[in-house]
Order: C-alpha cells, then structure tokens, then sequence
C-alpha cells in the first residue's frame, strides 16, 4: 500500500481518484488500521461484505479496479503492484490524460 499512496499523492490533483475499501472488518479495527499505516486515500467500510463481494466478486484483498472519466470500466486486476513503478506512471498519466 506504500505504492497507492505515492501514486495518489503524486496523481490526485491530476485527476486521480483512489478509494480503498475494506470488507468485512468493524470500523474500530479499519480506523486503528488505517491510523498505523498511514493511508492517505478516502477508506470506505462494507462491513458486511455483501456489496463488494456479491456486487463486485472481490473476495480477497489487493484487488483494483480502473474506471474513465466517465464512468466505464476499463481495467481489473488483482494482486499487489508497484504503482509508483515507472510502468505505472506511464500507465496512470495515460489514464488521466485520455478524454474518456
């Protein structure tokens, strides 16, 4: 997670948005999470996990989605990355710079 906040830090006031979201945790153990590692991205609880695993079929953690501006998915992956790779600013300044 070091890499997501880099990345967001160096992209957000480029357009990047980044949520994270923790499923199946109470919003005690999230915040004290959140609080030890530093997150700097906006963290959203889906405490049941109904949304995020019946709705997105995320069943386990890193798993990433890209959306364009307007909405559309164009991108899944899962796994961990190195977003503040040189491949991924690549990829993430295209992102952001595409008219979609």
């Amino acid at each position: 997670m070091p890499s997501v906040n880099r990345a967001y830090t160096e992209f957000k006031d480029k357009g990047l948005e980044v949520l994270l979201v923790d499923f199946r945790e109470s919003a005690d153990l999230v915040r004290k999470t959140v609080r030890e590692r530093g997150y700097v991205a906006p963290v959203l609880l889906d405490a049941s996990g109904d949304v995020t695993g019946k709705g997105y079929g995320v069943w386990g953690p890193p798993t990433f989605f890209f959306l364009n501006r307007s909405g559309q998915l164009i991108g899944r992956g899962i796994g961990e990355r190195g977003w503040d790779s040189p491949a991924a600013k690549t990829f993430l300044r295209a992102l952001l710079e595409s008219k979609n």
